[in-house]
């Protein structure tokens, strides 16, 4: 049996693990669009930020291709997928054939469409050549712009401003990390950003960049202009499947099934690739996390080796420490104001800085966000994982003393 694995992420490598243990004779091939050992990229961001050494990032020893028998194929990306020849081109090298095939692609950067989006220091951050590229051109700037208040952003303005730069954020929305939580917790992010030096503007894109040959400013879309040196763009990302034909079903993912197989009898997709059922909102979504890349590719890797296993569905959650705000979120933080079938405990303490909101539907918790104070985010997360029916009243979730223990029938 010829297994192929397209992606040398944490989804491929689970995957590919799994089928082995199973299955030691079994061939496995892996494509990978970096010429490196498996990393973890939700690290690169330490990288930047100057507490940890790029040497830190591998997430497999150096003998892992060799020491698991997986064929790599590094450099190279997928151009496309020959469905009734059960093979995949890649570029550079001959048709790779398969009987299995993992869908493990992840996903790449949103671009952004602007006059002068090609002059140089202008940087995307979704690997660690990505890093590299900004590090080598930190000793000359001093004034850096970071468009996008997710994730991607923030850690990249938090890394910018450890290193001794000016950082403005522009943000489309009304506050920070919208994707994550709602207005009231967006409002104490944002307060904590201003506090310690970020020029945070909402509501506001760039239209255009000037310069010659590398970016010196931006044109907003209030009229004004920003002096920058140095950009680093996090509008989100999309699963990268531009190499799929019309036969394997998509939406924003690649749709599978209980068992991570497409609509195509043996092929598989795990990962930021995927798109599934979420526990949270009973739909289809991708949630593009580390974790659920692992386990996705863990199962996506038992089926394709024989072993049929159910995978339950995927939940978002975040943990972020932003200064020194921790921050929670566990599945569905803002859900359809239309819903009428949930409902919404918050409770803010701005004496202790803290913030706790809970998202029910039919008395089944559904997500949680908590800012500071967050030592029972375990058992929230595992209540949503498991749908527990709450057996007591939901208002006691916002007590400060709140005792897990009464859950318990």
């Amino acid at each position: 049996m010829e297994h192929l694995i397209i992606g040398n992420g944490i989804a491929g490598v689970c995957a590919a693990e799994a089928i082995r243990r199973l299955d030691p004779s079994a061939g496995i091939t892996m494509i990978g669009d970096e010429d490196t050992l498996p990393y973890s990229r939700p690290m690169i961001s330490m990288v930047l930020e100057g507490v940890l050494g790029e040497e830190r990032l591998p997430v497999r020893s150096a003998g892992f291709y060799q020491q698991m028998g997986i064929k790599p194929v590094l450099g190279k990306r997928a151009v496309a997928v020959d469905i009734e020849g059960r093979r995949v081109e890649v570029e550079g090298c001959p048709p790779i054939a398969f009987d299995r095939l993992l869908i493990a692609s992840g996903a790449d950067p949103r671009r952004l469409e602007v006059e002068g989006s090609g002059l140089e220091n202008i940087f995307y951050m979704r690997t660690k050549k990505d890093v590299r590229r900004m590090l080598a051109a930190l000793p000359r700037a001093r004034k850096a712009l970071v468009l996008g208040g997710g994730l991607v952003g923030f850690k990249a303005a938090y890394g910018l401003l450890r290193r001794g730069l000016q950082v403005s954020m522009l943000i489309t929305s009304d506050y920070p990390l919208a994707m994550q939580v709602d207005r009231e917790a967006g409002g104490m992010i944002l307060e904590k950003l201003v506090s310690r030096g970020l020029d945070v503007r909402t509501a506001i894109s760039v239209e255009a960049f000037n310069g010659r040959g590398t970016v010196s400013g931006a044109r907003l879309s209030d009229g004004s202009r920003l002096e920058c040196d140095l950009v680093v763009v996090g509008k989100g990302v999309r699963p990268a499947l531009s190499f799929l034909p019309a036969g394997v079903e998509k939406d924003l993912g690649v749709m599978v099934d209980q068992h991570l197989e497409t609509s195509i009898k043996g092929i598989f997709a795990a990962g930021d690739a995927a798109e599934c059922v979420d526990l949270a909102r009973q739909k289809r979504w991708v949630n593009a996390i580390w974790p659920e890349a692992a386990a996705q590719g863990r199962i996506a890797g038992m089926n394709m080796a024989g072993r049929k296993v159910t995978y339950p569905g995927s939940l978002s959650r975040n943990v972020m420490r932003i200064f020194d705000l921790d921050v929670m979120t566990i599945g569905m933080v803002n859900p359809d104001p239309e819903d009428r079938n949930v409902q919404v405990l918050r409770h803010h303490d701005p004496v202790r800085g803290t913030y706790r909101k809970f998202v029910l539907r039919d008395d089944v918790l559904s997500g949680a966000m908590l800012i500071n104070n967050i030592q029972q985010g375990g058992l929230f997360l595992s209540l949503i994982q498991n749908r527990t029916r709450l057996p007591l009243d939901p208002q006691k979730l916002l007590e400060p003393g709140f005792n897990p223990g009464r859950l318990r029938p």
